[in-house]
């Protein structure tokens, strides 16, 4: 839609909630228009495992718990989910799983399968188990309890 209206003369915005370029298929938006010669310009936005993470009083990253975090997929384009499995079991670290819900099972059992413990902290961020819905992994859930410093009479 962006190409054919931009074909047409007339200026088109594409508004996407958080950052483009993770997940949001902005890159390939772009590639589009690169190709037909269309000008664009990006916004860049805050990721929504920032944001969410941030209202969740969930850090990604903190020095007693994890040093590094990885977003990933929960799907792919053809409902597959083949990631570095073991790679992301591993400990002191904080997965993001983007667009997760549908494979969440298999989610939890290749992280188990690979060496994450059974009982190790997850968090399945939504305003209702639906998606779009961000999964985060990681010993840093567990400082929601501490540090929820979001407060607002309107969520529920």
């Amino acid at each position: 839609m962006l190409l054919t209206l931009a074909k047409q003369g007339k200026r088109v915005l594409r508004l996407k909630g958080g950052d483009p370029f993770i997940f949001g298929r902005g890159g390939e938006e772009i590639e589009t228009l690169l190709q037909e010669g269309i000008d664009f310009q990006v916004v860049p936005g805050i990721t929504a495992a920032s944001g969410c993470a941030t209202y969740a009083g969930i850090p990604l990253t903190h020095r007693d718990h994890s040093q590094s975090c990885t977003f990933v997929t929960g799907h792919l384009k053809q409902g597959s989910v083949e990631l570095n499995w073991k790679q992301l079991s591993a400990p002191n670290q904080t997965t993001v799983f983007y667009m997760g819900l549908s494979t969440l099972n298999k989610i939890c059992e290749s992280l188990i399968k690979n060496g994450c413990p059974k009982n190790h902290p997850i968090a399945i961020i939504q305003q209702g188990i639906k998606a779009p819905t961000l999964i985060i992994v990681g010993s840093v859930v567990t400082l929601h309890n501490k540090l929820d410093w979001f407060k607002d009479d309107k969520i529920s």
